[in-house]
């Protein structure tokens, strides 16, 4: 199969470069996929890249918020521009629009996930679960319209969540994981960075600390990692992403360890954060691949997860992290082990490093750049039996 260049790719989301895991891996796509010598046309609310050679950028205008209408809108506006804007291989990011196109990015299988609500009152209870209902209904319908599209799952959890629920389907579902810059992510760095950041917080140097990154604290698992805190007295933890602080520093006060939680917000220099950090935790109840892991474990530093997708293909349970569950205790005992076996925690960072080692970014590039040189052939070919028709 030739593996030239099939031209033009159009990729269509919501955001490209902005903070967050399927913003970032959409930059690295384009940018690797420019840097192949694809022409890449962009159709999305924002795209955050650098003006250049072989990018053109086509802006959705209208309304962002309250998401559930930005969420329609898109799907009438950004379909209307791909229609006009199509060049090449069309490539949605899941169901976000009603065109017919070749690929589908699927980051996640909306009929299993249930997001949790990130406040508690009723009315924002009930708007998740109609934005929820929206979600699976427009997932259901991109897979019925789209009869020869193949669709990308991030992760083996993702691809097999699909095709348990769209068996028509299963043929055209792929997995292509995504990737992790283990350049920047790498033990050793921003060595300098994470000693200011450790100073700035006030935290001494005998104190351990757990590393905390992500958003949707409550399915993330932030309140049992809180709790555990309780019964793992050498450890600090570092906080970063948003979510309901407020709620989770009454939960940090009820259990006597405001001191040892710190809040940093959202940041964009995540690498100084596992610089510092002992060990990475994240008892989320859903994953579909999860970045911060990936980034954490690059980094050298031992992994404790639930067992979700994506963090089953990287971490091997007691070799280069641990498999938690979502009880205090047992996460406790995980952080207690590690503070009594230093030798322990540098092997499985060690180990978590060499895992990372295997998920490129370039190799998610060149398994697009792949996928679409067939699917180019693909379509010349029916382009061809139409012809002789």
């Amino acid at each position: 199969m030739s593996t030239e260049p099939p031209g033009d790719v159009t990729i269509v989301a919501h955001d490209v470069g902005s903070i967050g895991g399927m913003e970032r891996q959409l930059s690295e796509l384009i940018l690797g996929l420019i840097g192949l010598g694809h022409r890449v046309s962009v159709i999305a609310w924002t795209c955050r890249l650098p003006p250049q050679e072989g990018l053109s950028f086509h802006r959705v205008s209208g309304p962002r918020r309250p998401f559930l209408l930005g969420y329609l809108w898109f799907m009438i506006a950004g379909s209307l521009m791909v229609r006009r804007r199509r060049a090449g291989i069309v490539q949605a990011t899941g169901a976000i629009v009603l065109n017919r196109v070749d690929s589908v990015a699927i980051h996640c299988c909306h009929q299993v996930y249930r997001a949790a609500p990130r406040r508690a009152t009723l009315p924002f209870r009930r708007y998740e679960a109609l934005l929820g209902q929206i979600k699976r209904g427009a997932e259901r319908a991109c897979v019925r319209a789209n009869r020869t599209a193949t669709f990308v799952c991030v992760s083996e959890g993702v691809a097999e969540e699909m095709r348990d629920h769209y068996p028509a389907a299963a043929e055209r579902i792929l997995t292509i994981h995504n990737g992790v810059d283990t350049a920047a992510f790498s033990p050793g760095s921003h060595e300098t960075e994470s000693r200011a950041l450790r100073a700035e917080l006030g935290i001494a140097e005998d104190r351990l600390i757990a590393a905390f990154v992500a958003r949707g604290w409550g399915h993330k698992g932030l309140g049992p990692v809180i709790e555990a805190l309780a019964a793992a007295p050498a450890w600090d933890l570092l906080v970063a992403g948003d979510g309901d602080q407020q709620s989770y520093r009454e939960l940090a006060a009820s259990g006597g360890v405001s001191a040892a939680v710190h809040w940093l917000g959202v940041r964009s220099d995540v690498q100084v954060i596992y610089a510092l950090a002992d060990a990475f935790l994240l008892p989320s109840s859903y994953e579909t691949f999860s970045l911060v892991t990936f980034e954490a474990a690059a980094s050298g530093v031992p992994v404790l997860a639930t067992p979700v997708s994506g963090v089953r293909e990287l971490i091997r349970d007691g070799e280069n992290g641990y498999f938690i569950t979502r009880d205090p205790a047992t996460i406790a005992a995980r952080l207690n082990q590690l503070a009594a076996d230093p030798q322990l925690a540098q092997r499985l960072g060690r180990a978590a490093r060499e895992a990372a080692l295997s998920f490129s970014w370039e190799a998610m590039v060149a398994a697009h750049h792949e996928l679409y040189a067939r699917l180019h052939e693909r379509r010349a070919a029916r382009d061809r039996q139409l012809a002789a028709r």
